[in-house]
């Protein structure tokens, strides 16, 4: 990774962006309305209070050092995949490493099936939320009946003053197989070239930063089709590699975790953020040290096997600056 040299009044205009999906964060109650029955103390997996408040603690240890190396400090805009109520994000944002920061959240129920919903965590010092809505997927299963999925969420808001525009995503799973259900995703892109263009009616020189795990990389139709038909930038292009990814599986590195960028903000305009660059934050303590899969995520679950890790997924993140 390319450092960037910084003094004290960089730091003070860069902002982290960041996305994590936290694999299945759920709390240890009973919720009648989702299927969280693996995430009880006497469900199979043992989901007991005490390996909650573990991941809450690892999760926000993370978090907390997102972009940090480039920014000097926490992250100011983190999406969130993986949620399954407000209940945990006030667990997470007030957990031992993330207290002391003035996060708020963004967060709607979804009509998920597993009951996991995207969210968005803000630093109330630097972010202020002007408007939020969430947008849902019409999807139908091969008999007709409807597929329900996470639903996109938009939080528009200003960080320090200018506005920004937020699209959080979580698409559907390649669980039944990655072309049979490519129709799923590609029905998700089209709903975010929606949101954009109306967007784009309301300000034509929008700033939009479209962010999730797309369970598609950054080649992958719904991915191109996306970014061609908006004229997108993403960074995450050259970022994928044999040996580098977000999540991996079978032994083979995704990066199905994006940031993604108008090109509004490659605008020098005075007062103004810039993309400035984008990255994995893969650092060694989300790793597994040691045996076959060394250096993939340390996951919390492998299956009903607990191993106590952080999440099945590196989170992304992105660096703006202000042009002064």
């Amino acid at each position: 990774m390319t450092s960037i040299s910084k003094n004290t009044s960089d730091t003070h205009h860069r902002h982290t962006i960041a996305f994590y999906n936290l694999e299945n964060l759920f709390d240890i109650r009973d919720d009648p309305e989702t299927n969280d029955n693996d995430f009880l103390p006497t469900s199979v997996k043992k989901w007991t209070h005490k390996r909650y408040e573990n991941k809450l603690r690892k999760l926000g240890y993370t978090i907390s050092n997102i972009g940090r190396n480039e920014t000097d400090k926490h992250p100011t805009l983190i999406g969130l995949a993986e949620v399954e109520n407000d209940t945990v994000l006030k667990d997470l944002v007030e957990s031992h490493h993330l207290h002391e920061f003035n996060y708020g959240f963004v967060h709607y129920d979804s009509l998920d099936e597993r009951g996991i919903d995207v969210a968005l965590l803000y630093d109330t010092t630097y972010f202020k939320v002007t408007h939020s809505e969430t947008f849902s997927i019409h999807l139908v299963d091969d008999d007709g009946s409807p597929d329900y999925t996470r639903d996109i969420l938009l939080v528009t808001g200003l960080l320090e003053d200018e506005e920004i525009n937020i699209i959080v995503n979580h698409w559907s799973s390649r669980r039944e197989g990655e072309n049979e259900t490519e129709n799923k995703r590609m029905a998700a892109s089209n709903k975010v070239i929606e949101i954009i263009d109306r967007l784009k009616t309301q300000n034509e020189q929008a700033k939009i930063i479209v962010i999730g795990d797309f369970n598609d990389d950054p080649t992958n139709n719904s991915i191109t089709h996306l970014v061609k038909t908006q004229d997108l930038f993403n960074p995450m292009e050259t970022l994928l590699s044999y040996s580098r990814g977000s999540t991996s599986h079978n032994f083979k590195w995704n990066l199905f975790d994006q940031i993604i960028f108008t090109k509004t903000f490659f605008k020098s305009v005075p007062n103004t953020f810039s993309f400035e660059q984008a990255n994995i934050f893969d650092d060694d303590f989300l790793k597994l040290f040691n045996g076959k899969y060394k250096g993939k995520p340390f996951r919390t679950y492998v299956g009903k096997k607990y191993k106590g890790g952080y999440s099945d997924h590196f989170p992304v993140y992105a660096t703006l600056k202000k042009n002064l």
